[in-house]
């Protein structure tokens, strides 16, 4: 009954908080009785029900903070309920390391997972006296946690509290998953108190297979309770990963062209003020989604925030921002159309405009992802846990790099339209016949392009509402890696760029159909 369970975690609070010393064996056996009456398996959908949505939470806190005060002689102690176990025993320099094993049912159907807490030598030659060490095992609290404060995920295997020396910073934990899949991703967590949640930063995985994980934690004063979560979400796969690394490497090759034959036709094709701001354009979008895919590839190669964390910082600012750059260049292309459109008799010095064009393709990036690392990084809810990129569970960061990337897409699109409507009532045998030319030549190259980044970060979204469908991965992936063929393509798109390169040479004429080919 859940009023019944409400008031036993309450009376459970009540003696953790009053009795500050003296717990034994004989007390310890009493308090796991009752515990073990509200940890039962057929109780666990009763949680659902208690109004104190943090009643699970107050009970593991409970639970430690009793076994914090036992008393343990030179004999070691083994209190075994069905539903919560607790072993402790006395620990010194001398030992050659210890551990606790547990095997415990997760359910009435009587199969068993097993857990380990190992305590190598070296650690324990940190411990200046003897001192103790107890564990607790929780089969099925991490069901009644995850019932009561997770979304998404669930804990695969038991839940395992330690209460150690303050000496102690590193212990290895190994669970055996309940779920025994290898297409979920799990991640070895540590239980925050103050925040009622299970924390990434606590532990790391140091492996895993379909049967357990190891993890490598940190046990502390704040973090005393681990255990494994298993998301529904596909981690990785061996297509996603080919597909994506030979789409880079065609994506890097093809923007090197791109540069070079920006280059070589530069004097040729930048002789007016409209083509010379265009291929500025042109020039730093191929440079900054170069400069990103490389910060990608270096990211990829990091092994994850919990070895390489500053590292990781780093590579994600600089990917967060390079990638932001290419949709601002876009999107100040987009506004130099409208401005040479719209204004007509009142045009802005040449050396301005450029200002404005790097203000805006470098700057807002810059301004966004700077604020972004500042605001997330201190409560450290930057990174994601398992990669080196902008983290989505718990302070949804990722939005800084989807929002503006999604609004730029939706002006782009709103300016073709008016590029459109603009162009279509300019008298072919105006004096602004060129320039309308090349007004439109841009739009269509915007118009290629948006669409196409637009789905790109369109299926972007969905692998983050529904990432356990790998379609959306690969989709994705082939998208967002090949989408710069079409950049690289633009300075061969116009027409006034191909006959001036067929004034250059055959070598010339060679890389202008090369990437063509892309």
């Amino acid at each position: 009954i859940p009023g019944n369970i409400a008031v036993i975690v309450q009376l459970l609070h009540n003696i953790s908080t009053v009795l500050w010393t003296g717990v034994d064996e004989v007390k310890m056996q009493s308090y796991s009785t009752m515990a073990n009456h509200i940890l039962n398996s057929r109780s666990i959908s009763n949680w659902t029900f208690i109004p104190e949505r943090n009643s699970s939470c107050v009970l593991l806190h409970s639970v430690n903070s009793f076994a914090r005060k036992l008393f343990i002689n030179k004999y070691p102690i083994d209190i075994s309920d069905a539903f919560i176990h607790t072993t402790g025993a006395t620990i010194s320099r001398d030992n050659a390391g210890k551990n606790f094993t547990f095997s415990m049912r997760i359910n009435d159907t009587g199969s068993e997972i097993t857990g380990r807490v190992l305590i190598s030598r070296d650690e324990l030659q940190k411990i200046p006296a003897p001192s103790q060490a107890v564990s607790i095992a929780f089969p099925t609290l991490g069901a009644i946690l995850e019932a009561s404060v997770l979304e998404n995920v669930t804990v695969n295997g038991l839940v395992l509290s330690v209460i150690l020396p303050k000496e102690l910073k590193r212990i290895s934990l190994i669970f055996e998953k309940i779920s025994k899949s290898e297409e979920r991703r799990t991640q070895c967590v540590g239980w925050h108190p103050l925040e009622s949640r299970w924390d990434q930063q606590a532990c790391q995985m140091i492996q895993e297979n379909s049967q357990q994980a190891v993890c490598k934690c940190r046990p502390s004063k704040l973090f005393t309770s681990f255990s494994i979560l298993t998301s529904p979400h596909i981690l990785e796969s061996p297509i996603l990963t080919h597909v994506t690394y030979i789409g880079l490497g065609i994506s890097i090759c093809s923007l090197i062209l791109c540069l070079s034959i920006e280059a070589l036709v530069w004097g040729q094709v930048t002789k007016t003020e409209i083509s010379y701001l265009r291929h500025v354009c042109v020039a730093n979008i191929a440079a900054t989604l170069l400069m990103a895919d490389v910060w990608f590839i270096v990211a990829s190669f990091l092994s994850g925030p919990m070895t390489h964390h500053n590292a990781c910082v780093a590579a994600t600012f600089f990917v967060h921002f390079f990638y932001l750059s290419v949709f601002f260049w876009m999107l100040a292309k987009a506004l130099l159309i409208l401005y040479g459109i719209l204004i007509v008799f009142h045009t802005l010095p040449k050396s301005v405009l450029v200002a404005a064009l790097f203000s805006v393709g470098y700057g807002c990036p810059l301004l966004i992802a700077a604020v972004t690392v500042a605001a997330t990084e201190p409560s450290k809810g930057y990174l994601r846990p398992e990669a080196c990129w902008l983290n989505w569970d718990m302070t949804k960061a990722l939005l800084a790099f989807v929002v503006p990337a999604l609004a730029i897409v939706v002006v782009n699109l709103i300016t073709v339209t008016l590029v459109i409507v603009k162009t279509q009532r300019a008298a072919i045998g105006s004096s602004m016949f060129q320039e309308v030319r090349a007004i439109v030549r841009i739009s269509k190259n915007i118009a290629i392009l948006t669409p196409l980044l637009g789905l790109t970060w369109g299926f972007g979204i969905a692998t983050v509402v529904d990432d356990s469908n790998l379609a959306f991965h690969i989709i994705f992936s082939l998208l967002n890696a090949f989408q710069v063929s079409l950049d690289a393509t633009d300075p061969v798109l116009s027409g006034r760029t191909q006959e001036e390169v067929l004034f250059m040479g055959p070598r010339t004429k060679f890389l202008c159909l090369y990437t063509n080919i892309f």
